[in-house]
């Protein structure tokens, strides 16, 4: 009852605030703090990419850069030396000028070991960051790094404010953020609401808007719905206006419905897995880890769970994706439960007297962490019947969002649950497979030298084959290895308010409304 009670009030006071000029996007889970360095959860980047903004900026074809803070930038022809020259009169939200020595603070912050950043290896392997004047930036490499201009377009690389970071320590990102944005931070409730209103002085957004800032809307708040049904009743009655997070389920009632649009893009990709953490005992066994490849079948979960609005997933990126390797698609492991039970009989797993399989006293259920309070639960759900047909017993763990990240950051677990995206092979596989990203975002322990090797020699490329052939090495490795159960592969779907002007969805790092500069409600 007070549950019930508690989201009557949230879509009570969605109700009323939509009667200002404020969007109320709902959203599904919150991130677990809003610093650009500490968190890579997409609840943060997508407030991030509103509240800041960073050197380069990413059109919504996923693979054109564009100005951002800079107003161009030049490349030495060796790849090492990057030059950025700012746009003048950029300001802080309170006011205060910001200059290429908060751009220099804010990257190093980046990459400084004591900041700790779990995606640190983002930045390349930097030799130095310097400002020569208040509006140049000149970023030198040891090596080049063939997606560094991708990389600085991510949240991770949002300017900061050196003086509010010293001020508020461990509560920056947690008790307020000052950004260059065209929305400034108000107000976060954890687990509640995050509320940002209009930058009136912004006016330095990326040259793709139509509107360069300042934004069309006095305010958005971001509003934490949990349950499914209780987001889509928010829009279908106009209490929120626009989320990516609605279920797909309620697609094809959307689709009938006169009071929703829905826009789609398929120009990135986000693919949802579990892994596994490969010298934990069961998923240790490369035998297992095929069974649960062979064990689950995909094409029945994107039909049956996910309503046939994704595509099944067999590969750990899509087939779509920049350097996808095609000599892979044949060797892919697809639905077998009879063999998975095969491989599991020849490894020495056998049924015990509950059906659950064991050897050496060892009994074949694997812990998964799992995102509670969101899609996850019935995803693990699915595969955990799944699995318990040939014998697994796979035990499920769920973690509210705030604590989630951190509880996948250590040891204590065997497999989990997690979604990302990526536009490129060498994207993805430097993302989770760097022996140096242990214990995350490289949450399988996976510690190879010829796999460290390969990431380099396709980071360091400098033509599109020698990159290309580098990263098809460590696909095919790492899928011979089965590190990962591949689940599913999602397209950017956002439903929206006829009362809106149609967005533009955008897929950087899956954030579907980017910078909101072309949130507007019609006239």
């Amino acid at each position: 009852m007070k549950k019930s009670l508690l989201y009557g009030a949230a879509l009570a006071m969605l109700a009323s605030s939509a009667l200002a000029q404020e969007i109320n996007i709902v959203r599904e889970v919150d991130s677990n703090n809003y610093d650009p360095h500490k968190s890579t959860a997409r609840a943060a980047a997508e407030v991030l990419f509103m509240l800041g903004d960073t050197l380069v900026s990413l059109e919504p074809d996923m693979s054109t850069i564009t100005d951002g803070l800079a107003r161009e930038w030049e490349m030495s022809e060796d790849g090492l030396v990057y030059t950025f020259h700012l746009k003048e009169g950029i300001r802080f939200c309170d006011g205060k000028e910001m200059t290429a020595e908060d751009v220099v603070y804010s990257l190093k912050r980046w990459i400084d070991p004591e900041t700790a950043s779990p995606v640190a290896w983002r930045a390349g392997e930097v030799k130095d960051i310097t400002a020569p004047d208040p509006h140049t930036v000149v970023y030198e490499l040891e090596a080049p790094f063939s997606e560094l201009l991708y990389q600085l377009t991510q949240s991770f690389a949002t300017v900061i404010d050196r003086q509010q970071v010293e001020a508020l320590g461990a509560d920056f990102g947690v008790t307020g953020f000052n950004g260059t944005g065209p929305f400034c931070w108000q107000q976060w409730l954890p687990r509640d609401r995050l509320t940002m209103t209009r930058h009136e002085d912004y006016a330095w957004g990326p040259a793709f808007y139509q509107n360069q800032g300042p934004a069309h809307i006095a305010s958005i708040v971001w509003q934490i719905v949990p349950e499914e049904n209780t987001r889509t009743v928010a829009l279908m009655t106009d209490q929120s206006q626009i989320t990516q997070y609605i279920p797909q389920i309620a697609f094809e009632q959307m689709r009938q419905a006169p009071n929703v649009e829905l826009v789609r893009s398929d120009e990135a990709f986000w693919t949802y897995f579990i892994g596994f953490k490969i010298d934990k005992p069961t998923v240790s066994d490369p035998a297992v880890r095929k069974a649960i490849n062979l064990a689950v079948d995909q094409e029945a979960l994107a039909r049956d769970i996910m309503f046939g609005e994704v595509t099944p997933a067999y590969g750990y990126i899509s087939e779509n994706a920049l350097d996808w390797d095609p000599a892979l698609n044949d060797r892919l492991l697809r639905y077998d439960p009879e063999e998975a039970a095969r491989l599991l009989d020849e490894a020495g797993w056998t049924p015990g007297p509950d059906g659950i399989r064991q050897k050496d006293g060892v009994r074949l259920a694997p812990l998964a962490y799992i995102q509670g309070g969101s899609s996850w639960q019935k995803l693990a759900e699915f595969v955990q019947a799944e699995l318990l047909k040939v014998g697994i017993g796979m035990e499920i763990q769920t973690f509210d969002a705030t604590v989630f990240w951190g509880k996948v950051s250590t040891q204590e677990f065997d497999m989990f649950g997690m979604s990302y995206p990526y536009i490129s092979a060498g994207d993805a596989l430097n993302l989770y497979f760097l022996s140096q990203n242990i214990p995350t975002p490289n949450r399988m322990n996976w510690n190879d030298p010829d796999t460290d090797t390969w990431l380099a020699e396709g980071r360091h490329a400098t033509d599109d084959a020698t990159r290309a052939e580098a990263y098809a090495r460590v696909l095919d490795q790492v899928h011979e290895a089965a590190v990962w159960l591949p689940l599913y592969h999602e397209p950017m779907t956002i439903a929206q308010s006829p009362k809106l002007e149609p967005v533009v969805p955008h897929n950087n790092y899956g954030a579907g409304l980017y910078k909101g500069l072309d949130l507007k409600l019609r006239e």
